[in-house]
């Protein structure tokens, strides 16, 4: 079965050590190191955001020029209704801001993270 292009690995093909031995010099570095559990969460729930593809797609227009919803509805052939949906969850999770001028509203990204995040991914994907 493949995934994404990519075969499933199974358990048998996954490379572990013959036996248990624990590096306890490595495994306190990495303790000292790691988030708080809390953190992590929060990390976790960023990167469900990217997860959706009608966010991602507004995310990139965003990272192209400021928009209005009616702009990026047509932009995307989808519904004002179901834009405004998306763009809600985008300005919870703090990766879009808005301006209002006078009875239009503008979305744009909250800042250069954003950007350099999709270019990341892009680049990842595209190797």
């Amino acid at each position: 079965m493949e995934v994404y292009g990519k075969k499933n690995i199974t358990d048998s093909e996954v490379d572990q050590c013959d036996f248990i031995c624990i590096h306890e010099g490595i495994v306190n570095k990495v303790i000292k190191a790691m988030p708080k559990e809390q953190e992590l969460l929060d990390l976790a729930e960023f990167y469900k955001i990217f997860g959706d593809p009608t966010r991602v797609k507004i995310l990139y227009v965003l990272s192209q020029s400021e928009m209005c919803v009616c702009d990026i509805a047509n932009l995307l052939g989808m519904g004002q209704s179901a834009i405004s949906h998306q763009l809600r969850v985008l300005k919870q999770m703090r990766l879009v801001k808005f301006r209002r001028e006078g009875k239009t509203v503008f979305y744009s990204l909250a800042d250069g993270h954003i950007e350099t995040i999709l270019a990341q991914g892009m680049e990842h994907i595209n190797e």
